[in-house]
């Protein structure tokens, strides 16, 4: 089997366990079927996310200059609490801004490594937790914009942290939380206009990833230094390949490059 195009993140689907799809033009990948094949990743090219174009990826699978321009990669996405489009005020694209930022959010706790407290869109739920590796997760509050989601994360930041150790959810050295009694314990630091938002009633979400093996110790994968691998595919947990070498590969983290893909 051959595949070739720009990488994006994998595509996700919530089951027991989670399904992973990668998507390239014109064609698609189950990975789980491909679980213990040989697989041959070789870097061909950059392809902008934004414009298309052959040129280094800057950050978030966009060039330098689209990194820059593009409203969806605006300020306000990595720090919610600046986002402006309640008060009809533009970053980039208020028609664009309006579209994400006025939609329900759901603030949440997450234990992928450790217990951190994030933001996302009520349309990217259970998406955000797979992503992040979390094997169990909870709603704290679900609010109308991303501002008042913003604000909250940044009340609680304060109480506990906001960070995935990669490294920690890969090789699995996690523990079961109470993530109940941890957001009850929360409560109180919501802000007072967030307060009547908070959800009493929500159970922890579990997710269960497609792992054989986990690694022991991981080394990453960075297709801009080592533009050809091949390794046996042991494992996905968030948007992470595990090889039976102990490589890691982010798929995520190498949107934009345009790539060929071999399974033997």
């Amino acid at each position: 089997m051959h595949y070739e195009g720009v990488l994006r993140k994998m595509q996700t689907e919530m089951g027991q366990p989670i399904q992973y799809y990668m998507l390239f033009e014109g064609n698609f990948l189950n990975v789980n079927q491909v679980l213990t094949k040989q697989l041959q990743i070789d870097f061909i090219k950059f392809q902008c996310l934004s414009c298309g174009e052959d040129r280094p990826i800057f950050r978030q699978g966009f060039c330098k200059t689209c990194f820059f321009e593009t409203p969806s990669a605006g300020d306000w996405i990595m720090r919610p609490e600046l986002s402006t489009a309640h008060l009809g005020k533009e970053d980039r694209d208020l028609e664009y801004e309006k579209k994400v930022q006025l939609q329900p959010h759901i603030v949440y706790l997450a234990n992928s490594s450790n217990i951190k407290v994030g933001v996302t869109r009520k349309s990217q739920v259970p998406t955000r937790w797979i992503d992040q590796g979390a094997h169990e997760a909870i709603e704290i509050i679900e609010v109308p914009n991303r501002y008042l989601a913003g604000i909250t994360e940044v009340a609680l930041k304060d109480h506990l942290g906001d960070k995935t150790n990669w490294r920690k959810m890969l090789t699995n050295n996690v523990d079961d939380e109470d993530l109940v009694k941890w957001r009850n314990n929360l409560k109180q630091y919501i802000p007072s206009e967030a307060k009547e938002y908070f959800l009493e009633n929500k159970n922890e979400t579990h997710m269960e990833f497609p792992v054989l093996k986990y690694p022991e110790k991981v080394k990453s994968l960075n297709l801009g230094k080592t533009p050809s691998y091949n390794g046996v595919l042991m494992g996905i947990k968030g948007q992470y390949l595990i090889f039976e070498d102990n490589t890691v590969f982010n798929v995520r983290g190498s949107e934009g490059y345009y790539i060929s893909l071999g399974i033997s």
